[in-house]
């Protein structure tokens, strides 16, 4: 088998793909892989997926496809939410591709080593697909940005919205442990990070999994670390908002909260968020936007919509 030494990887969709890109870039290092921006030279090429969005979806399977010319020369990986749901198709465009699931990044080198000693055979590739928990915390990485810390706090959610893909790839909310987030986030900026951004799937709902919520918990303790940072909140859904959105206002006074609030909307329609699945009504999420206007009138508000629903009409 070839040696193989120089890694390209490629990613795409959210913030939390890009930090596990950063990890693996991390855990590639440490085993003593050469990473590169060079397509041409690299002898593995990893493709960090994502299928929120069905435009990145097929152009991520063309990539594929194109790939697969060079996967008689070239390792290639695809990992990602794209193997957890689209594992067969992925081979189908591409028999010599391997794939490793959003649950087990930690496991990328025993991945190649298996490939390398040709004992990467059906079963054992099942079992890198497995779900699993895995903290994603206090790992080698490369950031992108060393001014940056995109720092995960949970996997899954406990949604189950009728048009989400993602959900089978993720699975169950899985929070991790709030110690480890912290000793996390004061290595970043004792190595100089100035912004921390807090991401997963629903960040509202960190905590809910061990029976309540943490995240006014989490955010105290990392506001109160003794360093020069900003901090931004990703995404949160309105009905894991609204039992903390007192609590939350009260955090985003705080001088290093960045006053930006990203909240889905998905449709102005409460009978079309009823058949979406979405446990809230429009009036919650007003009452949620309005509440943040009036303590901060100047915040940014990022949104989600989804149009042209199934059952969605014309008015």
């Amino acid at each position: 088998m070839k040696n193989l030494n120089y890694v390209y990887i490629e990613t795409y969709g959210c913030s939390a793909n890009q930090n596990n890109s950063e990890i693996l870039a991390g855990l590639l290092k440490q085993s003593g892989y050469e990473l590169t921006n060079n397509e041409k030279i690299a002898e593995i090429i990893i493709l960090n997926t994502c299928i929120v969005k069905s435009k990145t979806e097929n152009k991520i399977k063309r990539r594929i496809q194109d790939l697969a010319k060079e996967s008689k020369r070239k390792l290639v990986i695809v990992t990602g939410c794209m193997p957890e749901t689209d594992a067969k198709q992925i081979k189908q465009l591409s028999p010599n591709i391997i794939m490793l699931g959003t649950h087990h990044y930690k496991d990328i080198v025993k991945l190649i080593n298996n490939y390398k000693n040709s004992q990467l055979d059906i079963i054992k590739q099942n079992v890198f697909l497995e779900n699993k928990n895995e903290e994603k915390l206090l790992l080698p990485k490369i950031p992108n940005n060393n001014l940056t810390s995109i720092t995960q706090i949970s996997e899954g959610c406990l949604g189950n919205c009728s048009y989400c893909k993602t959900k089978l790839a993720k699975g169950n909310l899985y929070s991790y442990n709030i110690e480890n987030i912290i000793k996390s986030i004061e290595n970043d900026l004792k190595s100089g990070a100035k912004e921390i951004w807090i991401t997963s799937q629903d960040n509202a709902n960190y905590g809910l999994d061990k029976g309540k919520s943490e995240l006014i918990e989490l955010l105290n303790k990392i506001l109160a670390l003794k360093h020069n940072f900003k901090l931004r909140l990703g995404m949160m859904d309105p009905n894991n908002v609204l039992p903390i959105l007192n609590q939350l206002i009260e955090i985003y006074k705080n001088k290093k909260m960045y006053k930006f609030l990203h909240i889905p909307v998905q449709s102005a329609s409460n009978k079309i968020l009823k058949d979406m699945n979405r446990f809230y009504i429009i009036e919650q999420e007003q009452k949620i936007i309005k509440e943040f206007r009036k303590q901060f009138p100047n915040i940014t508000i990022a949104t989600d919509i989804i149009v042209g629903y199934p059952t969605e009409t014309e008015e």
